[in-house]
């Protein structure tokens, strides 16, 4: 008989892999198909503790009592049938005392459920009090499916012991049952939870980056903790208009990011430390750290940079404190990324008039102590390019990422202030979505809106947009131009005045600069202001285009040109077909 090695099957390595990392060793096991890919691997090594039982129901009782005496978790794993439905009982009083039993059990796809194929049962919905969290892998066939099971992998077993732990569900797609010939099992990434109160792992040396995500206000003790945490370790904050953080090692990367044609290596580092919330700078995703550390006190396993190497359950300054130990004083990265910024910053071409434009002309010019709300992608993109007076604070909508609640929300937090001035920049779909707002009796003196008008949702217009590929097309269903007076000068005056606000517009550079400053007056004046900016779609796209590619690195554009070369002689399967070639 041919000798038996690991599955082939990537999904069962990489459970396998993990098991092992984690030192989780011990295994019931009942017999079964479905599930032999993973037994079958299991039992050829050494490294398993494996127990057999034949009826289901006493397997999981005897995991409960083996997890209890030897405080390790036990792996229970069984075939398809109603053979998982006797794990049941147990997992009942596993869940209850909080004992860390892994159930493993293989399926044929979730696609055949429900169409009367023998032994085909729906385990997607888990009774409440026998499962702490459940898990379904699919089949392994892209670097995405991979990345899936990974993460996956990971969240199961470190729920065992999450929050006091219990019983978990891994559930993976079958595809070949007899292929036992990998001999060497491939390491899969481990992805490790560290509470306040476990041992901390050494943080490397070498350059140190922390990415800061949409982020709550924050206190001074909080920036002080980062602050100290940057001193010690040559630290940079790569930051958006979102972030918050205000410190002595905030750089905004939006511009560096966004060059198309030119690289620079300070994009590298050894550790990234993520925290906050989602990130609307898409740019800055182009950071490329060797390992990400989340710090969250949600513990939760969000891989955005597909590096995550820990997760940190704990408050960031709990976190910044711990590590900021030392006396170096090497700032070097982070004269670095300042440095080059203002270079980069320094060699801007002359731009069309535009959201960007504005941004550029508008961010140093904030009054003092504002407040600053952006519409979504268009807008939040714009501005991020540019720096705005350390006192401003500055927000938008995220989380959800959509356009119908910017100026309500704006409206919203001007309400908590009436003495401190709330300016907002939005485009002409996200207003008019939102408008009635604006109509509010609460609206105070205090509120300052910018509308950028160009008549359509001009991001599906802009030269790398799919969008784009439809030309004038687009505006029917994609863009959604003609809509709402399309670029009436007059429907949003009347609109505005009528409702109480002082009214500025502009439609070209001179007619900004006569009346930007007034829009700006850090003096509160008698009325909210509506300034609304007509704009063309042609000059915000020619904006996008020029501030993403006025910087030229003869490499980078020598490898785009070669990569297309490629792909025009071999086509996009070719392509597929080389790399597949040169990963074995």
């Amino acid at each position: 008989m041919e000798k038996k090695y690991y599955s082939n099957e990537r999904s069962v390595q990489i459970i396998i892999s993990l098991l092992k990392q984690y030192g989780i060793k011990k295994v019931i096991a009942s017999p079964g198909t479905t599930n032999i890919s993973l037994i079958g691997s299991l039992q050829q090594d050494p490294f398993f503790e494996m127990y057999s039982s034949a009826d289901e129901r006493s397997a999981a009782y005897m995991a409960c009592g083996l997890a209890e005496e030897s405080g390790e978790p036990v792996v229970l794993s069984c075939t398809g049938a109603t053979a998982s439905r006797n794990y049941l009982p147990a997992l009942t009083e596993a869940y209850y005392r909080k004992l860390p039993v892994l159930v493993v059990t293989a399926h044929v796809g979730l696609h055949k459920i429900g169409h009367n194929i023998a032994q085909v049962i729906d385990r997607r919905t888990p009774p409440n009090d026998t499962i702490r969290l459940a898990v379904d892998l699919p089949v392994v066939r892209t670097v995405s499916d991979e990345w899936t099971c990974e993460i996956l992998v990971n969240k199961a077993i470190n729920e065992l012991r999450h929050r006091g732990g219990g019983p978990v569900h891994i559930n993976y797609s079958i595809n070949n049952f007899r292929d036992f010939s990998v001999k060497e099992l491939p390491v899969t990434r481990q992805i490790k939870r560290v509470s306040a109160f476990d041992v901390f792992p050494e943080l490397p040396n070498g350059r140190i980056g922390v990415f800061v995500g949409s982020h709550k206000r924050w206190t001074s003790e909080e920036t002080k903790a980062l602050d100290s945490f940057c001193a010690c370790h040559n630290g940079v904050v790569f930051c958006d208009h979102t972030s918050g953080y205000k410190g002595k090692y905030r750089v905004q990367f939006a511009l560096l990011g966004g060059q198309k044609r030119w690289e620079t290596p300070l994009k590298e580092m050894d550790v990234m430390i993520h925290i906050g919330g989602v990130s609307g700078d898409y740019y800055s995703l182009g950071l490329r750290p060797k390992q990400v550390w989340r710090v969250n006190e949600d513990g939760e396993m969000k891989d955005l940079f597909r590096k995550l190497r820990y997760v940190f359950e704990m408050p960031e300054e709990y976190f910044f404190r711990y590590y900021a130990k030392g006396n170096s004083t090497d700032i070097s990265y982070f004269n670095a990324c300042k440095s080059t910024y203002k270079q980069v910053l320094g060699q801007l071409p002359e731009l069309p008039f535009s959201n960007i434009w504005m941004a550029q002309k508008l961010a140093h010019c904030l009054p003092e102590n504002a407040v600053l709300h952006f519409g979504i992608l268009n807008t939040l993109r714009a501005w991020n390019f540019f720096e705005i007076p350390d006192s401003v604070l500055s927000y938008c909508n995220v989380g959800g990422f959509g356009i119908d609640g910017n100026l309500s929300t704006l409206v919203g937090a001007s309400l908590s202030n009436p003495d401190k001035l709330y300016f907002g920049v939005l485009g002409d779909l996200a207003f008019f979505y939102d408008m009635n707002v604006a109509g509010n009796h609460h609206v105070g003196r205090n509120l300052r809106v910018m509308l950028v008008n160009n008549g359509r949702g001009t991001e599906f217009r802009n030269y790398d947009h799919p969008g784009r590929d439809f030309g004038d097309d687009a505006d029917r269903f994609i863009a959604a131009a003609g809509h709402y007076g399309n670029k009436s000068p007059l429907l949003v005056k009347h609109y505005s005045e009528d409702l109480g606000f002082e009214y500025l517009t502009a439609s070209d550079k001179e007619s900004f600069n006569n009346v930007y400053k007034r829009f700006v007056t850090p003096e509160m004046t008698n009325k909210p202001m509506l300034f609304e900016v007509f704009t063309d779609s042609e000059d915000e796209s020619s904006a996008v285009e020029m501030i993403r590619n006025y910087m030229v690195d003869t490499q980078v554009v020598l490898k785009s040109k070669a990569k297309e070369g490629v792909k025009s002689l071999l086509g996009e399967a070719g392509v597929k077909a080389v790399k597949k070639i040169l990963k074995k």
